[in-house]
C-alpha cells in the first residue's frame, strides 16, 4: 500500500477502457489500497479512478465530504467496483479541475442526480443515489473508467481556463 503516481495528460493510458473487474482478489484489494492512499494524498482530491493510478481496471474512490466547501448529505468516503449510471436526472454547469489534468479546469454539465450501482470491496452490492457534487464526481470518475477525461466535456474551448489564471482574477469561475 502506498501512494502512486498520477498519470498526466497527454498519457495514452488515460483514453483506455478499463475492464470490469471479474473477481475481488488480493490484487485488487491492493489496488484499491493504493488508489486509498493516492488519493488521500492530494488535501483537494475528492474523487479518483483505477487508471489515473495505471491500473486499466473499473475502480473508483470518492469523498465529497472532504470539499470544504460542500456541506450537504453524501454518503462520505465511498469505494465503487464495476460502477455504472442507473439513472440521470437534471442538468448543471459545474467547473471541474482532475489530478490527471492539472493545469486546467473547465465548465461542464453534468446531471444533479445520479443513481449508480456497483460493488464494495467485500463484493457487496452497493446502490446510491447522489447529489449535487457527489453526483458530479462520481460522472467525472466514471468517464475515466470510459477514456473520457473532463477536458473532452468542455461546454466550449472558452470555458477551458489554466489554473493559474484563476488566481489572478481572469475568469468568474462558477459562481
Amino acid at each position: 500500500m502506498a501512494k502512486r503516481e498520477i498519470l498526466v495528460y497527454p498519457d495514452k493510458r488515460l483514453r483506455l477502457r478499463s475492464k470490469e473487474v471479474e473477481n475481488i482478489d488480493g490484487n485488487i484489494v491492493s489496488i484499491v489500497k493504493d488508489l486509498i492512499d493516492t488519493m488521500n494524498s492530494f488535501d483537494h482530491s475528492v474523487g479518483i479512478s483505477a487508471i489515473q493510478i495505471g491500473e486499466p481496471y473499473r475502480i473508483i474512490c470518492f469523498d465529497a465530504s472532504k470539499s470544504p466547501h460542500y456541506k450537504k448529505k453524501n454518503h462520505g468516503f465511498t469505494v465503487l467496483i464495476n460502477p455504472v449510471i442507473l439513472e440521470r436526472e437534471g442538468e448543471k454547469v459545474v467547473r471541474e479541475g482532475c489530478l490527471s489534468v492539472p493545469d486546467y479546469v473547465g465548465q461542464v454539465e453534468r446531471s444533479r442526480r445520479i443513481v449508480v450501482k456497483g460493488y464494495d470491496i467485500e463484493g457487496r452490492e452497493l446502490v446510491i443515489e447522489a447529489n449535487h457534487l457527489e453526483a458530479v464526481i462520481i460522472q467525472h470518475e466514471i468517464d475515466h473508467l470510459d477514456g473520457i477525461l473532463f477536458i473532452d466535456r468542455v461546454i466550449s474551448p472558452s470555458h477551458l481556463i489554466r489554473r493559474d489564471m484563476l488566481k489572478k482574477g481572469g475568469t468568474d469561475g462558477d459562481r
